[in-house]
């Protein structure tokens, strides 16, 4: 596959996948203490990624769960946060600014932490009660971040009644590296061939729904905003028809992100409309994925992992097509603001 270092990728998702015991250690220990409710917080790409775990603890337990953008949380004045909650936070390079404050503010009020990061002794690592470090760089860093909160969330709905076949779904987990590298396999002619057809596109709208919003709201932003420089609009598939369907005509080029939890009727609403009104129309489903080491009941709650790692190789590809470098930025760590 075309730029694609498969040693390297299966140290990032082994590495995560071999993080299981330490993560539910500090669940089973955090639940023993007990806390009121889950924050999950984040900044551009983080918080997105924690958009299907508030999803799917909303949907699969009744665990108060409240995703918040960090730097907004901040200064909010969140009145269900407590020195009673449980913090998740997540920056892979543990030095974002607005999730380090996040984080030293959460200590200040006295609520029990827990940080993601691909490092040790990074301010964030530092700022936590339980930092969680699995070393990888930002083109398999997302991979590696959600296998670590499918166990961290999965085992907190384990402790708590609401997700019994935990064990059983871990298990499944330890073969996800390969089946993600199959994806990618599956998915490389698709990928090439969006990033052909449309490497002259101006503009896109990106839809999702359910727990694959948060992917839908990522790319959208910090892939085809931040790295290559392409105007990108996400919008919900549930609120797709209510405004933005009248900027749509014949060349407009609509993408379906579509999963298989029990929002996908949303998605195929939306699709439906595209193959009448648009010439442009493309769906990537992660139906289309064989996943032969995961059973078909956890299939649903793995759709943003899936989508996830086929979306780097449609990266990769518009990164080559286009000869836009990924890592190519104007302002983003370059610039004060």
């Amino acid at each position: 596959m075309l730029n694609f270092d498969k040693e390297k990728y299966l140290q990032v998702t082994g590495g995560a996948v071999n993080l299981r015991g330490r993560i539910e250690a500090v669940i089973d220990e955090v639940s023993d203490k007990g806390y009121e409710n889950v924050f999950l917080i984040g900044i551009g790409g983080t918080i997105a990624a924690m958009y299907p775990f508030e999803y799917m603890l909303k949907s699969n337990s009744t665990i108060p769960v409240y995703a918040e953008i960090a730097a907004e949380f901040s200064v909010m004045g969140h009145k269900h946060f407590s020195e009673n909650s449980l913090v998740i936070l997540y920056s892979l390079s543990g030095t974002t600014p607005e999730t380090v404050a996040a984080a030293e503010y959460c200590k200040e009020k006295g609520a029990t932490t827990i940080g993601l990061v691909g490092e040790l002794g990074t301010p964030l690592a530092d700022a936590v009660d339980y930092p969680i470090a699995n070393y990888a760089e930002n083109d398999f860093g997302g991979d590696s971040s959600a296998i670590q909160l499918y166990l961290l969330i999965f085992r907190l709905m384990y402790k708590r009644d609401s997700f019994p076949h935990y064990e059983k779904f871990a298990d499944e987990l330890v073969t996800i590296p390969d089946q993600l590298i199959s994806v990618k396999e599956q998915g490389e002619a698709q990928a090439e061939a969006f990033a052909e057809k449309y490497k002259d596109e101006k503009y896109h709208i990106f839809t999702g729904a359910g727990n694959l919003w948060g992917k839908t709201y990522s790319y959208a932003m910090c892939v085809l905003e931040e790295m290559q420089w392409i105007r990108t609009k996400s919008i919900h598939a549930a609120e797709f028809f209510h405004g933005t369907l009248e900027i749509v005509d014949e060349e407009t080029s609509i993408v379906v992100v579509k999963g298989e939890d029990e929002t996908r009727p949303l998605l195929e609403r939306v699709e439906n409309f595209g193959e009448t009104y648009t010439n442009k129309l493309t769906i990537f489903d992660t139906a289309d994925f064989e996943l032969s080491g995961i059973s078909q009941e956890f299939r649903k709650y793995l759709s943003p992992l899936i989508m996830n790692t086929f979306l780097q190789r449609v990266s990769v590809h518009l990164e080559d097509k286009r000869g836009h470098s990924l890592e190519k930025r104007r302002y983003y760590r370059k610039v004060e603001y």
